[in-house]
């Protein structure tokens, strides 16, 4: 799953569940002003940041590692 759309996945969901990005910014200690940027596409935000969000709304983020050919 690209960025983008895990990224929309939590935002739908925050909205499905109606929470503010306020609310959701309290709850999970990630500073308002950078869930807004997130939320608009902006800013890059660390797997550990996307698993405090996604742990609130009750979501799992789930990461799959696949092989690529070595080039020498």
């Amino acid at each position: 799953m690209h960025l983008e759309t895990l990224i929309k996945t939590i935002k739908e969901r925050r909205e499905m569940l109606k929470v503010t990005q306020e609310a959701l910014a309290g709850y999970s200690g990630v500073g308002l002003r950078t869930l807004k940027q997130f939320e608009s596409g902006k800013g890059n935000p660390t797997l550990l940041t996307l698993n405090k969000l996604a742990d609130i709304l009750g979501m799992e983020i789930c990461l799959q590692l696949k092989k690529t050919p070595l080039n020498p």
